[in-house]
């Protein structure tokens, strides 16, 4: 599987620019996966942003394994992940997983199964604002 993993201060868009990837042949399925900041905590609190803090040499390595073992369940052909860091701003995208895969069910399975893992073991910190 190829992947890209990227860490940021900048907006995902902005760090897309040179990311522009076709589908080739094997693949039935792009998805993408934006996680974007809300205005409110799920208790209610009113939020402005997310600052997001991480141990960016830990929180890549982390997310190489999650990309291994994930890849080994599903057939997946590519994958970009991108996270920001620092202040997000509500209505702005933190994450963004990408996936190319021959199959949706798959890219969706590995999508979801990405992001449960990411949130449990990647050392990567929110500080609601």
């Amino acid at each position: 599987m190829e992947r890209e993993i990227v860490i940021t201060r900048e907006p995902i868009d902005a760090v897309l620019g040179s990311n522009r990837i076709q589908a080739d042949g094997r693949d039935g399925a792009w998805l993408d996966f934006y996680g974007i900041v809300r205005d409110t905590e799920p208790d209610g609190t009113p939020l402005h942003g997310i600052d997001y803090e991480a141990h960016e040499t830990m929180a890549e390595h982390q997310l190489h394994l999650i990309l291994d073992r994930v890849g080994s369940r599903h057939p997946i052909s590519r994958v970009v992940l991108v996270h920001r860091i620092g202040l997000v701003p509500v209505g702005e995208a933190s994450l963004l997983v990408r996936i190319l895969s021959p199959h949706r069910q798959e890219a969706l399975t590995a999508c979801a199964e990405i992001i449960d893992e990411l949130k449990q073991d990647v050392p990567i910190w929110k500080h609601p604002r």
